[in-house]
């Protein structure tokens, strides 16, 4: 009589898709869901079609090493290094070359080309200065003053959808809001539109806004060329007249800068500033605690209403590159707080005690700032030709 022969082990692979959704959700940290798509082509199938509670943003780090919260151990993506990425949109790394701008989602191994930052087509073609007075050119200041590419820098980029890219590109401290469509040769820009300090920008309910040092917030209107049907802007108008932060009253020996960013949260277009108290010493500006208020956009009124709160459940994370509104609750973690970094960008006006950085949160109902990382730490990018920065990264 023949021994019956045990079951061969099934694959894991082999799991049904209903099942491995279920097991996906039981993982709350964008790393686990990862390696969990990273397991096999099947497990990326169920990754891709189960829709599950959002994750938390992951922390990049230029060394192409992540963060994903609330563990304070460092992991990397499988396959090819991320290293050296200029800037972030979203879910995408973003890699600027002479020859194009090149987005990696870290997350499928999907790319996106954009053009290079050196590549802009100016609107009218062939645009001049002949109709601008001679004494007003340089006061004006429009795109076609930039002569050095080279000290661009790309403050933002948003891909606003499939058919749609805006990118805010400085030089010095004042710059202009360039469009394409991913897979152009060339970005859009109106040639006489004078250069502002916009210092973040948001795609809210399907129109791309940008915020001004003066807390201006205005609204891009996209159209379309009539020859080429590529984007291009048909309008720049302020829609609301912001209140800058009173600094008259900052005590002798110490100043304030000013950081602002745009956020959506609830259905709301949020203004986040930040207050970096900072100390004269010597011939130095150095840079201390922070301070945040937020404020919600009233269209109907045109202006900035303060709020106290982003709600028990609502948690914001502000960068530079990006920002984004969470909610929580599902994942343990209190709410009504801001997560920020020291993201600085060129021309910041001020300088840290030493290089060391870390994430730090913000809590709106005592104004207490904390680490929720406290062993993680990493050194600040004091090349400024880099361009180079932490950010957040957005499943």
């Amino acid at each position: 009589m023949s021994e019956t022969q045990p079951p061969s082990p099934s694959s894991w692979s082999a799991i049904p898709l209903d099942l491995a959704g279920l097991v996906l959700w039981l993982l709350p940290a964008c790393a686990d869901r990862a390696r969990f798509a990273a397991v096999c082509p099947q497990w990326r199938t169920a990754a891709l079609h189960h829709r599950v509670l959002p994750v938390l943003p992951l922390l990049a780090l230029p060394d192409g090493t992540f963060y994903s919260l609330p563990y304070s151990k460092r992991f990397c993506f499988p396959g090819c290094g991320f290293a050296g990425y200029n800037s972030a949109c979203g879910r995408w790394l973003a890699f600027l070359r002479d020859d194009g701008c090149f987005l990696v989602d870290p997350f499928t191994g999907a790319t996106v080309t954009l053009p290079a930052l050196s590549h802009v087509r100016l609107r009218p073609q062939h645009a001049d200065l002949k109709h601008i007075p001679e004494h007003e050119r340089h006061t004006r200041g429009t795109w076609l003053l930039i002569r050095n590419v080279d000290t661009l820098l790309l403050s933002k980029l948003i891909l606003c959808s499939p058919n749609l890219a805006a990118a805010f590109v400085s030089h010095e401290m004042l710059g202009q809001i360039l469009l394409c469509r991913p897979g152009a040769t060339s970005w859009s820009v109106r040639a006489y539109d004078e250069c502002k300090d916009y210092k973040d920008m948001a795609f809210y309910q399907g129109k791309l806004y940008a915020i001004d040092y003066g807390e201006d917030l205005f609204m891009v209107n996209i159209g379309q060329d009539e020859s080429t049907g590529d984007p291009q802007i048909s309008r720049i108008g302020r829609i609301i007249n912001g209140s800058p932060c009173d600094l008259d009253w900052t005590p002798s020996n110490s100043t304030i800068k000013i950081k602002v960013y745009l956020v959506e949260s609830c259905g709301k277009l949020l203004m986040v500033r930040r207050k970096i108290w900072c100390r004269l010493v010597l011939d130095h500006v150095l840079a201390g605690e922070s301070e945040f208020e937020v404020f919600e956009a009233d269209f109907k009124r045109s202006r900035w209403i303060s709020v106290t709160t982003l709600g028990e459940d609502q948690v914001v994370f502000v960068g530079r590159s990006c920002s984004l509104a969470v909610p929580v609750s599902q994942y343990g973690m209190k709410g009504d707080r801001i997560f920020f970094l020291d993201d600085d960008e060129y021309y910041k006006g001020y300088s840290h005690k030493n290089d060391d950085t870390s994430i730090s949160v913000y809590d709106m109902i005592d104004g207490e700032v904390s680490s929720p990382l406290p062993m993680v730490s990493w050194k600040r990018d004091t090349d400024r030709n880099k361009m180079h920065h932490t950010t957040w990264l957005l499943p």
